[in-house]
Formats: structure tokens, C-alpha cells, sequence
């Protein structure tokens, strides 16, 4: 059977919304945020502030495994960070050399690393020597930089050094997030190593997930924004009956508990809003509420209108 995967989405998808995704349903496992590494040695903390799931055997609160994510450009470091990371006993360890952003390349991290297929295999390699054969291991890159001249060569690298399954997002850093993914692309990459590969990119639908699989020869899926914008997508792919938005209305509420814990009130409306955002895609139903909360400001004013709309119950009062 196919495994569907959550993927890692920086300033997207935290633990709140990887906590609501994986309690609705439907994730073999998912990664967390990356964790940057530079040229020092993080605490502890640092991974479990990234990745709270740590604390809870590295899984989600309805059970969900959840690996680790490493970004960074030193293999020393990459692998000092590692060792650190295993005494933390993640479900797994995972290498990003895929995210695009210009914050993150600029200091040589993530995508802006695969024009140096070299220093891909040496961090990776180093990493390896670290990562005991009980942990998975792997990395997610994408096609390349500005075209995908080097994108066999990269794969090959990481598979050299040692990677248990690689993940590859179907576009290169210039591509951005713009559609189409380049499918066809991961088809050659994947014929081109001797490992499992996972695709990932552009799929929103269960026409999408079944197109990415029969192009790329690959059935094992990881979804990004499309778990967000339908978080009901994994279980659909699955075959699952499913009850559409009332299903997902409990894990808005879940949500936005979670967000009044975690985030200062000046933000609160907004993380609730981008996802809501992002579900317009799919749901009629949280356009309208978007639109509702969208001229809200103030976190009393955005939990108000959930309670009337009936999405948080008012708790008791204290005797």
C-alpha cells in the first residue's frame, strides 16, 4: 500500500497545525520544520521548541510519527548536530536541501546547496556516520537551482552517501512554488538511483496524488500545501468516506486553542486566517468564515465570532 506523507512547511505547517492535520487523518509519518544548523552545536531545546513531538516519543498526539529535519552547510556541524539530535531519539533524521527561500540561501543552506553535488554527498556521508541504522534517514531536494542539468547527479550523491529513501519536490529553487511540477523529472531521478524516492509537489487532489504517482513511477506520495488546504486529502486518497467540512471544523477550534497558548495575541487572528486562507481552495465553507474573521483584529474579537459561530463551545464557568 501506498504511504502518504506530511511534508515539512516552514512557517506553515508548526506542531499546532501538524497536531490538527495528523488527528484528522491519514499520515504514515510527516517532518517537522528544519532545524537550522550553523557553525555551533544546539541545545536540546532548540529541537524540542522546533519539534515538540520529541517529548512525546517523537509522534504527534494521535500517534503520528514525526522526523526531524536538518538545514545547514557544514558537514562537521551538520554531524555534531546529528549525534545530538539521536540522543533525542527522533522517529527519524531528515536533510533539507530542498527549501528555496532567499532568507535561508543566502547562507548557503537549503536548495542554493545542489549546485555542488560534492558537498551534498560529504554533509550527508557525515551525517550517516552519526544516524544509527534503527533511525530512518533520509533527504528532500529538489530538481535543482535555476534548470535541472545537475538533478541526477545530486540524487546520486545522497544516495552514495548513504540515505535510506530520498524525497524529491518535483521544481527547481527558481521555480518557486509556480505550477506545473516537473513529475516527469522525478521519473528520471528515481530510475537513476537504487533507493526508494518519494514525490512530492503540486498535488491537491486525489486526481492529482494518482497523475504524480502513474508520471513518477513512484508510490509513495509526500503532500504539502495540498494536506493543508484539504486536510481531509490523505484519508479521500485512502478511500475513506469522509464528511467534508463538518469533520474539519473540531480542529479549527483545536487550532485556535492551541494558537491563544502558543502565539501573543497581536498574531493570533493572522495564523488562524492563513490557514483559513488556504482552505478557500477547497472548502466554500471557509471562504465565508475567512471572510468573516478577515477585517478581526483583536484575538477577543476572533474568538467571540467562533463562539457564535458555534466552532468553540464557552466553557463553564468555576464554581
Amino acid at each position: 500500500m501506498s504511504r502518504i506523507l506530511l511534508a515539512p512547511m516552514e512557517g506553515l505547517a508548526d506542531d499546532l497545525l501538524r497536531g490538527v492535520l495528523t488527528a484528522i487523518g491519514g499520515y504514515d509519518w510527516g517532518i517537522c520544520e528544519f532545524v537550522r544548523v550553523s557553525n555551533t552545536l544546539l541545545p536540546a531545546r532548540t529541537y524540542e521548541r522546533i519539534c515538540p513531538e520529541l517529548l512525546n516519543g517523537s509522534r504527534t498526539a494521535s500517534g503520528t510519527p514525526m522526523r526531524v529535519q536538518l538545514l545547514g552547510s557544514d558537514p562537521h556541524f551538520m554531524a555534531e548536530n546529528a549525534r545530538r539530535l539521536v540522543s533525542l531519539q527522533p522517529a527519524g533524521i531528515d536533510l533539507n536541501f530542498g527549501c528555496p527561500a532567499p532568507t535561508v540561501n543566502r547562507h548557503r543552506g537549503g536548495a542554493a546547496l545542489l549546485g555542488e553535488p560534492e558537498l551534498l554527498h560529504e554533509i550527508t556521508a557525515a551525517v550517516r556516520a552519526e544516524v544509527p541504522a534503527g533511525i530512518p534517514f533520509t533527504a528532500k531536494m529538489r530538481l535543482g537551482i535555476d534548470d535541472t542539468s545537475r538533478a541526477v547527479d545530486n540524487a546520486q550523491a545522497l544516495a552514495a552517501a548513504g540515505i535510506d529513501e530520498l524525497i524529491v519536490h518535483g521544481r527547481t529553487k527558481a521555480d518557486g512554488y509556480r505550477p506545473p511540477a516537473r513529475w516527469e523529472w522525478i521519473d528520471k531521478v528515481r530510475a537513476a538511483i537504487d533507493i526508494p524516492l518519494i514525490a512530492n509537489g503540486e498535488v491537491w487532489t486525489v486526481e492529482d496524488f494518482r497523475n504524480c504517482q502513474q508520471v513518477t513511477g513512484c508510490a509513495d506520495i509526500m503532500i504539502g500545501r495540498g494536506a493543508v488546504a484539504d486536510p481531509l486529502l490523505a484519508r479521500r486518497v485512502r478511500g475513506e468516506a469522509v464528511a467534508g467540512w463538518a469533520e474539519i471544523l473540531p480542529g479549527v477550534g483545536d487550532y485556535w486553542r492551541g494558537i491563544r497558548r502558543k502565539v501573543v495575541p497581536v498574531h493570533a487572528g493572522g495564523r488562524l486566517k492563513q490557514w483559513l486562507a488556504m482552505m478557500r481552495r477547497s472548502y466554500p465553507e471557509a471562504e465565508v468564515l475567512y471572510q468573516q474573521l478577515r477585517p478581526i483584529k483583536a484575538a477577543e474579537d476572533v474568538e467571540a465570532a467562533l463562539l457564535a459561530a458555534g466552532i468553540l463551545k464557552r466553557l463553564p464557568r468555576a464554581a
